[in-house]
């Protein structure tokens, strides 16, 4: 099982950006997919970003693209996320997740049950 610690949150004025960075330990981190979810209070945990175990493939929600951008470095067992332009309606707690290589992630990239193991998060807040 792998080890998942989030950092990089914090609180940043409207139009500016943050790296989020999940840093793994344990098994292999190569036999992981990667995602990052957030979860604002009162609302439901929703998909952000993820990235395929080679960082071949990367998908978005579509509200996020252009803005976000997920990427990681094997050699590190990172995973980064990108944040530019922030809006106050990004503030929440960002969670990062493994999936350990399924062979449907291209479909099910998105769900929350997906995944086998999750950070412990860490949380942003954008001031308007």
């Amino acid at each position: 099982q792998v080890q998942l610690v989030e950092s990089g949150g914090g609180l940043v004025q409207a139009g500016g950006s943050l790296r989020l960075s999940c840093a793994a330990s344990g098994r292999s981190f190569i036999y992981y997919n990667m995602g990052w979810f957030r979860q604002a209070p009162g609302k439901e945990r929703e998909f952000v970003a993820a990235i395929t175990w080679s960082g071949a493939n990367t998908y978005y929600a579509d509200s996020l693209k252009g803005r976000f951008t997920i990427s990681r470095d094997n050699a590190k067992n990172m995973v980064y996320l990108q944040m530019n332009s922030l809006k106050p309606e990004d503030t929440a707690v960002y969670y990062c997740a493994a999936d350990a290589l399924s062979g449907s992630f291209q479909y099910t990239y998105r769900a929350p049950d997906e995944y086998d193991a999750w950070g412990q998060g860490t949380q942003v807040t954008v001031s308007s």
